[in-house]
């Protein structure tokens, strides 16, 4: 029998940043901490400045001829930049398609309560499918449905926008809105004016 295969229960080999000793190159071009250009130095005299500030030197730049290195606390650095990866990472939000179900004979009470969900799944930067569900002769009554679909968009015109008009699918009819990316800007009634009575010249 051929002999089992066996596994490796080490963990695996982290890369390790290119700082301080670990840097290899004869001459550096190096930055100082307060952004100061030191210009071309050799790799023992930047790591001496870089000691004397009691800071780290880092590797920024290897294809630049020479290679970039800037004299940074590099802890600091990484701290920061997790950070902002952290904060990006929250940040960036993947889009769902939330759904909407309701019949065509629904109440005002429960409309309401399918206009707050949809408000809050697109204030949340979701799209909304609103489907309106027919059982059995309901389906004669698709005008009513597509009435309350266009009701619902425009009630939620303010959050969303159309992607979808209202459309027939099997037993169902669907609309599609998406998350409003402009702010909806509303026509005020022009304010009739009173007409100015014309004098006539005997």
């Amino acid at each position: 029998m051929p002999p089992r295969p066996r596994f490796d229960r080490r963990a695996p080999v982290q890369e390790l940043p290119n700082i301080n000793d670990r840097i290899q190159y004869p001459e550096l071009r190096v930055v100082d901490a307060d952004g100061t250009q030191l210009g071309v130095i050799s790799r023992d005299k930047a790591l001496e400045v870089a000691q004397e500030r009691e800071l780290d030197l880092v590797l920024v730049s290897e294809k630049a001829n020479p290679p970039v290195c800037r004299i940074m606390n590099y802890g600091k650095y990484k701290f920061e930049q997790e950070k902002k990866a952290k904060e990006a990472k929250k940040k960036s939000h993947q889009t769902e398609v939330k759904e909407v179900k309701m019949r065509y004979k629904i109440d005002k009470h429960d409309y309401q309560v399918r206009i707050g969900q949809a408000t809050r799944f697109l204030k949340s930067g979701d799209k909304v499918k609103c489907t309106v569900i027919f059982r059995g002769r309901e389906i004669q009554h698709t005008a009513l449905a597509e009435t309350l679909l266009k009701r619902m968009a425009k009630d939620l015109e303010e959050q969303g926008e159309v992607q979808q008009s209202p459309k027939r699918e099997g037993r169902n009819m669907i609309m599609f809105l998406t998350p409003r990316k402009t702010p909806l800007i509303k026509k005020e009634p022009e304010e009739s004016q009173p007409k100015k009575a014309v004098r006539t010249i005997a």
